[in-house]
């Protein structure tokens, strides 16, 4: 297959990053629900995610008619600030238009929240993004990853365990659904990603 490629005039105007960790036992986590969704992204519009810079993978690419930084921090989990914020200081992209993707506790496999801003909710990675951008002023997108059950005693054993066979089909759903609801986004119009998007 051939791929047309992504012209490099101009600066990036987004930088998207979805969080997880680097290591290959960590893949199917639910932890790594931001990892799993820029993978389908970038599969989706054929591009690879793949040059090392900034303590991340990334590509510079189009997506639509936007050229995008899109990133996947190798700094684990909780330091993903240190990627974000070194990638948006580089190309000068402010927080308005740095877009996270990342699980959400609070919410079923296969269901979306999509926000213009907000706390870190509890979540480590955006604690450290806002830690390092000094701004919590930046979209996300949270993707559904369920609530703890009672037979995990620690959240984080929960959030480290891989997701089920039969969660297969929501998670495919809420990632495809994701990816369309980021390309809204990017064209710049979240209160319709919101109202078509969020559970």
């Amino acid at each position: 297959m051939f791929f047309k490629k992504a012209s490099r005039s101009g600066a990036p105007e987004f930088l998207v990053a979805g969080l997880g960790n680097p290591e290959r036992k960590y893949t199917l986590t639910r932890h790594n629900s931001g990892f799993l969704c820029v993978d389908e992204l970038a599969e989706k519009h054929g591009f690879k995610i793949n040059k090392l810079k900034f303590k991340a993978v990334i590509a510079d690419t189009k997506i639509g008619t936007h050229r995008v930084i899109v990133m996947k921090p190798q700094t684990y989990m909780n330091n993903s600030g240190e990627a974000v914020a070194e990638a948006a200081r580089f190309y000068k992209i402010p927080p308005e238009k740095i877009i996270i993707i990342f699980d959400d506790i609070s919410l079923d496999v296969g269901k979306l929240r999509i926000k213009r801003k907000g706390t870190d909710g509890g979540h480590n990675g955006i604690k450290s993004i806002i830690a390092h951008l000094g701004s919590n002023e930046f979209p996300r997108i949270k993707l559904g990853v369920g609530h703890k059950p009672e037979n995990f005693d620690e959240l984080a054993d929960w959030v480290l365990s891989d997701f089920r066979k039969d969660e297969a089909k929501p998670l495919k759903e809420a990632i495809d659904n994701a990816c369309e609801a980021l390309e809204i986004m990017l064209d710049g119009d979240i209160d319709e990603a919101m109202n078509r998007f969020n559970s």
